[in-house]
């Protein structure tokens, strides 16, 4: 394949204008939650001085997450995706505002930040799986795993950009304007959505409005009955929980091993985002996200997990995480795609709210272990310990995987077909 077939493959998605107006805004607006994320992470440090306490403000922001995002997902099979996002990014856009209000007015207090992070976690617990769910509708069936992997670059150009400005900004003006700055970055996202073209959207049959726990129900039901899926979701549930605690582990990495101050802090932050974007734009190209790739970068990245909490060296670790962030973002795109993938139009949303249970929603549990053992045992060999987790859960998850045949392509599947089955098990 020559230079610019290659090209062209791996950013077919942006010829789709629907695709290309969202992608954009939204690249402006992670930029402004990783700032927060950053900011957040340094103000309730500066605050405290405790590892417990930012534990225990990641806890509350994912707990909801955790609890409410299956519902989320049904939702988002019921309701026009779009109206739902429109909502709930201008919930988002106040949450912020509350924050750099009180920051910049010098009356923030410990309580407020648990609070404000509560409510966010509430907003992202219905728009992460309408949005998750919304790329196939951008996009199509057949641009679905290049939309969904340059989605992963867009995050992760954000996760370069958004924390580096953080640092500079916190240096520089102050934390408060972090927040106001993110507040501002909804705007652009919002307007997207208002100015998409929806005759072009390509939407699915939308589940029936039921009693919603039956709905909920449906999803499990089908991800269970599904071996592809579940051995996806079972290495996700390892991954999710003792993995993915960048915004407890980074903090207490640059201030109480590598002291090196928030500008640090940004550097760690953009180091996973370089690696992440490099991965992501190599899974741009890919054909398929097979069930071996998905579980060969878990393993991976659970041995960069453990060599970053073995390094003293900022410049190590930056190497590290920027390792880390290639495999980590193989290992979430390649589960993205394969789930969306094998999943019917009218159930998507439903096994996307799984796999954000699952990758996100069990923060809380990660974000208070990792605060707690730090406090107890020491930032190093806490993180030592998260990624010797991950790595007994990949083996797990592989041996279970090859003793009961859960086949590396997913099985056709239609969507009457599992309707009706469903439908067996629904109380009459």
């Amino acid at each position: 394949m020559s230079i610019s077939e290659r090209v062209g493959r791996t950013f077919n998605s942006l010829a789709v204008y629907n695709y290309r107006l969202f992608s954009a805004s939204q690249l402006i607006s992670l930029s402004g939650t990783w700032m927060q994320t950053t900011a957040q992470g340094w103000l309730v440090l500066k605050i405290t001085n405790s590892a417990v306490a930012l534990g225990t403000v990641v806890a509350l922001q994912y707990f909801p997450i955790a609890l409410l995002t299956l519902f989320g997902g049904a939702l988002a099979d019921r309701l026009p995706k779009r109206t739902v996002l429109v909502g709930t990014q201008s919930l988002a856009a106040v949450q912020a505002l509350l924050l750099a209000i009180l920051v910049l007015t010098n009356t923030v207090q410990l309580w407020q930040i648990y609070v404000l992070a509560l409510l966010l976690g509430t907003i992202n617990a219905f728009d992460s799986p309408t949005r998750q769910a919304f790329v196939s509708e951008l996009v199509g069936p057949d641009r679905l795993q290049n939309a969904i992997a340059l989605n992963s670059s867009l995050f992760n150009t954000a996760r370069i950009v958004g924390p580096a400005l953080a640092g500079i900004v916190i240096s520089v003006i102050g934390i408060g304007q972090a927040f106001l700055f993110n507040a501002l970055s909804f705007i652009p996202v919002i307007a997207a959505l208002l100015l998409l073209h929806r005759d072009e959207l390509h939407t699915s049959a939308r589940s029936a409005r039921e009693n919603i726990f039956h709905q909920v129900g449906d999803g499990i039901r089908y991800a269970l009955r599904t071996p592809s899926i579940l051995i996806v979701l079972l290495a996700l549930a390892f991954i999710g929980t003792l993995g993915y605690n960048y915004p407890i582990f980074l903090p207490l990495l640059a201030k109480f091993v590598l002291q090196a101050g928030a500008t640090g802090l940004g550097a760690l932050t953009s180091a996973v985002g370089v690696g992440a974007l490099m991965g992501a734009i190599v899974m741009a190209s890919a054909r398929q996200a097979s069930q071996q790739r998905v579980l060969v970068a878990g393993f991976l990245f659970s041995i960069l997990l453990m060599a970053v909490g073995l390094s003293h060296f900022l410049p190590a670790t930056l190497l590290l995480l920027a390792a880390m962030g290639g495999a980590g973002i193989v290992y979430t795109s390649s589960s993205n795609t394969r789930l969306q993938s094998l999943t019917p139009g009218p159930l998507r949303g439903r096994v996307m709210s799984l796999y954000l249970l699952l990758g996100v929603g069990t923060t809380p549990i990660g974000g208070f272990l990792v605060g707690v053992l730090s406090a107890w045992f020491g930032v190093q060999l806490t993180i030592v310990l998260m990624g010797a987790g991950c790595l007994l859960g990949i083996i797990a998850v592989t041996a279970y995987a090859r003793r009961f045949g859960a086949p590396s392509t997913p099985r056709t599947v239609s969507v009457q077909s599992v309707v009706d089955e469903l439908e067996q098990d629904l109380p009459v």
